[in-house]
């Protein structure tokens, strides 16, 4: 038997329901998913030297607003948070406290061996992992440092998940 959709009541809830079943048909989803994977705006959270190379991202060369990508000051306006290289355990902190303040869907590209596997600094006591603080990664960019043209081949990817509904995460905690 097909869905179907019942509107009596109260018109509030009635037009709530008409507008989530609305928004959820193929073509309207289709088109907000589009418009979200090219508005992907990361804060600025420069944490190493991989920082350099996402400035190169986003500069006139690579223009990283071509692919949707505007880095932006608050993290309460943001969706995507970069992790660029190595965190440390006071850095972590910050990049914990960035992520749980950006609203939902948001998503993460760590970048850089660093932030993969620990690099060079992988026997240090003062670096930490992404994934040791709560903080759910969808893409990996490595290299070290990251080419600007491995973090927009890491945006693309995204995008085409984004698109195709992909990164759907298990929540941290």
């Amino acid at each position: 038997m097909t869905e179907e959709l019942l509107l009596t009541g109260n018109l509030q809830e009635a037009s709530k329901k008409a507008i989530q079943w609305l928004i959820n048909r193929k073509p309207i989803k289709n088109l907000i998913d589009w418009g979200i994977s090219f508005s992907l705006w990361p804060p600025h959270l420069t944490t190493s030297c991989c920082g350099t190379e996402f400035g190169a991202f986003a500069a006139a060369r690579f223009d990283a607003e071509r692919f949707g990508v505007l880095p932006f000051s608050s993290a309460r306006q943001t969706n995507l948070l970069v992790i660029e290289g190595t965190l440390t355990r006071k850095m972590a902190r910050a990049a914990k406290i960035v992520y749980d303040q950006m609203p939902e869907p948001k998503w993460v590209i760590a970048m850089g061996a660093c932030s993969l596997e620990g690099g060079i600094f992988w026997n240090s006591y003062n670096t930490v992992l992404p994934s040791e603080i709560g903080i759910p990664v969808d893409i990996y960019a490595p290299g070290c440092p990251t080419r600007p043209e491995a973090l927009a081949r890491a945006i693309i990817t995204l995008q085409k998940r984004i698109r195709s509904n992909q990164t759907v995460k298990a929540k941290s905690a």
